[in-house]
């Protein structure tokens, strides 16, 4: 009854009363209370795991993503006009383009590496200094005592490279070591060409933050570079970066006018297309597969409800002999059974924000008790885990695991507003 003597609307205080009642187990009903804990937990780790995934899976994207972006450019023109006396006019008019902050002539080849009796394979990238310290994915991580003093200075660009983390440490090689390079376009001799050699000094030591790149890269003065690998006066291509990599796909029809005619512009999208579209396949897969197993979870309410309808049968027709409709029963057991799917979801979402928060610390912990690499960079390109919270994902997520507790509270729920009076208290 209401306050002003009518009947009480639906979802009342004394509804919601007996449905709190009914969660709270007393001894003799120990079973009921097990049952209901089992329910909460399955729905709560779902949960936390289905959100954890999925920050973990968009953090590596956006960690990946950023580092990619970071240290390579956001598009690349090639074509005829690299190797001609137009081609500073056609970079000068690349960089006017609206959205371009960064145009950038480059070398980039392979070459041989020696240093400290060990040999390797590396990417040589020339740039001229001003490109390099616009890039804060090698300038901003060069590791002390290494700097950029002597980078591109002196006869022909000089003697002074850049060579990244993972490299150098496989090979020993410290700043301030001589390495060798060795480039198999060399001199034409009537035997064939033979290989261009030369030492140079390592003046720093970068750590772009992936293993890609830390692996392979070294950096050198693009005027060495030209000498070195006779290139002459010629380039590879022109790097472009934009203050929005997202403005990539827009802006290709305006750098391939800029570029003029013969000019061939390709967005990181198309440079990565297979890499990305892995990703996001692998993003949607895993989202469905997690979600269908927060839904099976959410299932176990079943159990526990319809053995709380059986074991409260005397309830209910001590209820409906007293005024209670079927729609007031139904709501009282739907409130039971949806109160563990809201909670459940609520503490898991918080658990896995948490998670989260402290991904590192937590990653450090494991890897100190377990004495393994949990995130080995060789094989994920990144030296630590990342997570990225997607709060709207985060919201559809919770929202999804409260609706199928409240789908699968439905059944249960109309079955105990079925029972009969007469026959409820007949099997008693």
């Amino acid at each position: 009854m209401s306050k002003s003597g009518g009947p009480a609307g639906p979802f009342s205080q004394w509804e919601r009363a007996i449905a709190g009642r009914y969660l709270r187990a007393r001894r003799q009903d120990a079973g009921l209370a097990l049952v209901a804990i089992i329910s909460f937990l399955t729905i709560m780790l779902s949960v936390t795991v289905l959100v954890v995934v999925m920050s973990v899976m968009n953090g590596f994207r956006a960690e990946l993503l950023d580092k990619m972006l970071g240290f390579n450019g956001h598009a690349f023109v090639t074509g005829d006009q690299m190797n001609t006396a137009a081609r500073d006019a056609m970079v000068a008019r690349l960089r006017k383009v609206p959205g371009v902050v960064q145009a950038t002539p480059m070398i980039e080849t392979q070459a041989m590496v020696i240093g400290r009796g060990q040999i390797s394979g590396a990417v040589v990238r020339a740039v001229n200094l001003a490109d390099v310290k616009a890039t804060p994915l090698v300038a901003g991580t060069i590791k002390e005592p290494g700097s950029l003093a002597g980078f591109d200075v002196g006869e022909d660009g000089g003697d002074i490279i850049l060579m990244g983390e993972r490299l150098a440490n496989n090979m020993g090689v410290h700043v301030g070591d001589s390495v060798q390079l060795v480039s198999p376009s060399g001199d034409a001799t009537a035997f064939g060409s033979t290989p261009q050699t030369k030492d140079y000094t390592v003046g720093g030591v970068f750590s772009a933050g992936m293993s890609q790149y830390d692996e392979i890269y070294i950096y050198m003065p693009l005027r060495q570079a030209q000498l070195f690998f006779g290139r002459d006066n010629t380039i590879d291509a022109v790097e472009i970066k934009l203050d929005d990599p997202d403005k990539a796909k827009a802006l290709k029809r305006d750098l391939a006018r800029a570029a003029g005619p013969g000019g061939q512009v390709q967005d990181w999208t198309e440079r990565n297309e297979a890499f990305f579209n892995a990703l996001q396949v692998e993003h949607v897969v895993m989202r469905f597969i997690l979600l269908a197993i927060v839904c099976i979870a959410s299932l176990s309410i079943i159990a526990g409800l319809i053995m709380l309808v059986k074991n409260k049968q005397r309830d209910i027709a001590i209820l409906r002999t007293m005024g209670a409709s079927r729609g007031a029963i139904m709501r009282i057991f739907f409130m039971s059974g949806a109160s563990l799917g809201i909670a459940g979801t609520a503490v898991g979402v918080g658990l896995a924000s948490l998670f989260c928060v402290f991904i590192q610390p937590i990653q450090n912990f494991v890897e100190r008790v377990s004495g393994t690499q949990v995130f080995n960079a060789n094989v994920y390109f990144l030296t630590h885990l990342p997570a990225k919270v997607d709060w709207v994902e985060t919201a559809a997520v919770a929202g999804i695991a409260i609706l199928a507790s409240f789908v699968t509270t439905l059944l249960p729920s109309w079955l105990a507003s079925r029972i009969e009076p007469v026959e409820a208290l007949r099997n008693e």
